[in-house]
């Protein structure tokens, strides 16, 4: 079993045991305590880059439990006996001093246990550097590439007995290497580079895509959504409607106060399929003729006073849940970009038409895992993260992202 999901087991446990004291009932602690849970998890507590420091897991757990707290709260009326404020203060206190030690615990015996991999690497070192090192530092040093080979039958031979596996990272070379390790008559463990750069960074670097064309262009072939997709994007926006209403009806008013009419933003965007649909969301920036699509960051003073509080929070963008429920876009996606920038990207960066065989999300991979990208460079490592996302997707990957938006809006990661 994922050493992540033994923590999970371990934290959902104690955390249902100790409700239990608390409330004398079975249904109720494991009712609330996976609410609390599920407010941990949205802070991606349980990331390995996250696991090692006691302080961030401090600040991560504090937040998820007040998040949870106020999950609880909604549902206030229908157990009012049972929570009171030693319900709040107990678990707060207890939770706080125990996950975040345990996690460290859990994590050094993690380390301690994992040996490390040894990998003899079948490609060329100046063209793979940047990203196998970023490799070894997602795997905390677990993951060690230490030669890089370009080989002959006689050199393969004398090499491969000194590693626990061989790295092929070029495709044109995956035949010749099978060929060769089937000749030795000896078993030999054989790793691609998509599988381990997939399974490590989650992301797929444009020149991983690029040195694997031929896999990757049947991998995003088959990208198909589901039914259950559909069901959750009609269900979660009207959701989303009904919970926003008020701050919506609270940001027409200031923009109107603030600025004047009109109060909603329109823009064709391109989604699915490449079509174009006209995304909505409230207006955050001063009336302004638009020659030429820009960045966000460098529009910065045409913000709004009411734009500079609702952006960060992403009030601006809560009408899209009126495309989401359109069948425009879905909650979970890429996120859909203005028609100037898409036809500029797909010249300039392979694969980028690729992130449009989904439709475009409020939320994505990509804006939970980056920053907002302002050049060149950053969309490409942001493109990097939606092309993970369109070829492992699934519900269980949306529902993920959904609860841990809340942690990218609260540390501002992709608000603009």
């Amino acid at each position: 079993m994922n050493f992540s999901r033994i923590i999970i087991l371990i934290d959902l446990f104690l955390i249902m045991v100790f409700n239990y004291f608390l409330t004398s009932s079975v249904f109720s602690s494991v009712f609330l305590s996976v609410i609390i849970w599920l407010g941990i998890y949205a802070f991606r507590v349980y990331d390995y880059d996250y696991l090692k420091d006691y302080n961030e897991q401090l600040i991560r757990v504090f937040a998820g439990i007040v998040i949870g707290f106020i999950g609880i709260l909604i549902f206030y009326p229908l157990m009012d006996k049972i929570l009171n404020r030693w319900f709040f203060i107990y678990n707060l206190i207890i939770l706080l001093l125990t996950i975040p030690i345990l996690h460290k615990i859990e994590y050094l015996i993690l380390i301690k246990n994992t040996s490390q991999k040894r990998y003899l690497v079948i490609g060329r070192k100046d063209e793979l550097k940047d990203i196998l090192n970023e490799i070894e530092r997602k795997s905390q040093g677990k993951v060690k590439f230490t030669e890089f080979l370009n080989p002959s039958p006689a050199v393969l031979k004398s090499k491969i007995a000194q590693y626990d596996a061989v790295l092929v990272a070029d495709q044109e070379l995956e035949k010749y290497v099978k060929n060769q390790l089937n000749e030795l008559k000896e078993k030999y463990e054989i790793e691609y580079l998509p599988n381990l750069v997939e399974k490590i960074l989650k992301r797929i670097p444009i020149e991983v895509a690029i040195k694997f064309k031929d896999y990757y262009e049947i991998a995003f072939q088959n990208t198909k959504e589901s039914p259950a997709k559909r069901i959750l994007d009609i269900f979660g926006s009207i959701l989303g409607l009904i919970l926003f209403s008020p701050f919506m009806l609270i940001t027409a008013i200031a923009i109107l106060i603030e600025d004047g009419r009109p109060v909603i933003f329109k823009q064709l965007r391109v989604g699915k399929d490449n079509k174009h649909f006209t995304l909505v969301k409230f207006r955050s920036m001063k009336k302004h003729k638009e020659d030429k699509a820009k960045f966000a960051d460098q529009e910065e003073d045409r913000i709004l006073k009411i734009g500079r509080l609702i952006r960060p929070v992403r009030i601006d963008e809560s009408l899209q849940f009126i495309n989401i429920l359109k069948g425009d876009m879905s909650i979970v996606g890429p996120r859909p970009e203005q028609i100037p920038f898409v036809r500029q990207f797909e010249k300039e960066i392979e694969f980028y038409s690729q992130r449009h065989n989904v439709k475009p999300g409020l939320t994505g991979w990509a804006q939970i895992m980056y920053k907002y990208a302002s050049d060149l460079n950053e969309v490409k490592k942001k493109l990097s993260y939606d092309l993970w996302y369109v070829k492992n997707r699934n519900i269980f990957l949306d529902l993920k992202i959904i609860l841990q938006t809340l942690e990218a809006i609260f540390w501002k990661r992709g608000a603009k």
